[in-house]
């Protein structure tokens, strides 16, 4: 029988290897955090986008008690409300409300549910009732559509102006900048 004497790895080669592997670890966390921020940065000017967009359809036409307006055939204006959106079929959007023109200038009444028009109402009810920036955390479908509802109310509040609805949306819009800014400075 033959004895193999097998003999540790110096302490001075197992060590850089360790030293390596957490190296490459963090650099893969730093860069993972730099891929999070980028993207966040980048729907934060998509954001931006939309309230801008928005912002020029109320300067245009604000709608209280109703979603959006468009002119029928005859030329008149017509409101339409959440539950008759199929009457916009075909029809060029001259009006909003404060939560239609962010749904208009997100895609639409088919991306009313989606995520850039929920991360914007987020956003803009934010901006009104906190006085901050974009929350860390998504809400609930619960929570998003009691804030909905809050940001219609507060459209349609007797006495609101259209240039107060105008004003929320521009502040929305510079914080959502702001945030981007800051994401991208590493901040």
């Amino acid at each position: 029988m033959v004895l193999q004497v097998v003999t540790p790895a110096p302490a001075s080669t197992v060590q850089p290897r360790r030293a390596r592997l957490r190296a490459a670890r963090l650099e893969r966390l730093r860069l993972a955090a730099q891929d999070r921020r980028s993207a966040r940065s980048a729907e934060l000017h998509r954001i931006a986008e939309v309230l801008d967009q928005a912002g020029d359809l109320v300067e245009g036409g604000w709608v209280q008690h109703g979603w959006f307006t468009y002119r029928d055939d005859a030329g008149r204006a017509r409101v339409v409300t959440a539950h008759e959106l199929h009457r916009l079929a075909g029809r060029t959007v001259v009006g909003a409300c404060l939560v239609g023109a962010v749904v208009h200038g997100g895609g639409g009444p088919a991306e009313a549910r989606g995520q850039l028009v929920g991360r914007t109402l987020d956003l803009t009810w934010s901006v009104l009732r906190r006085g901050a920036g974009p929350d860390r955390r998504t809400p609930s479908p619960a929570e998003r559509a009691v804030q909905v509802r809050d940001l219609t109310g507060w459209n349609d509040a007797r006495g609101r102006r259209a240039d107060e609805v105008v004003g929320l949306l521009a502040t929305s819009a510079t914080v959502a900048r702001v945030e981007a800014g800051r994401l991208r400075a590493g901040v």
